[in-house]
């Protein structure tokens, strides 16, 4: 009976330090875990298809007065070369009548930037429709470096 009592004795010692250990296994299992999702991601990340992408060179443009320039203001009217459009119908027949032509002429876009994208949008519709082989945007050049806003 005395054993007994020296190993309830020797327990209830233990019940009045301090644990002062650390059980580290679940910090273990989270930072392998990790390990093994970012050995996952990262070669998802770095590894991309291989693709020559052209170099940006921001040059003035040249205007040829063959080019005709389509402007849409903030309020959507549509301008044909600095003359006002009255309607989308005018447009698509002024825009049939340059497909025809033989070298087919640069179409440029300026938007102001308020305008709705829903108006350029239509323009760019309406130029596609008629078979227009080059659209381009007129903008004003930003910093060197910064994009324009």
């Amino acid at each position: 009976m005395s054993a007994f009592l020296d190993l309830n004795m020797a327990h209830d010692e233990d019940e009045g330090r301090a644990l002062s250990d650390i059980n580290t296994t679940p910090l273990v299992d989270v930072m392998l875990v990790l390990l093994i999702v970012f050995m996952i991601t990262i070669p998802v990340i770095t590894h991309t298809v291989p693709v020559d992408l052209p170099e940006v060179s921001n040059e003035a443009t040249k205007t040829k007065p063959e080019n005709i320039n389509i402007s849409v203001n903030k309020e959507g009217q549509v301008f044909w070369n600095q003359s006002l459009v009255a309607n989308n119908d005018e447009l698509l027949k002024r825009l049939e009548g340059i497909a025809t032509m033989q070298p087919q002429p640069e179409v440029h876009i300026r938007a102001d930037q308020q305008t709705r994208y829903e108006n350029v949008g239509r323009v760019i519709v309406d130029a596609q429709r008629k078979g227009i082989q080059k659209v381009g945007f007129i903008t004003l050049p930003g910093a060197q470096g910064q994009a324009v806003q």
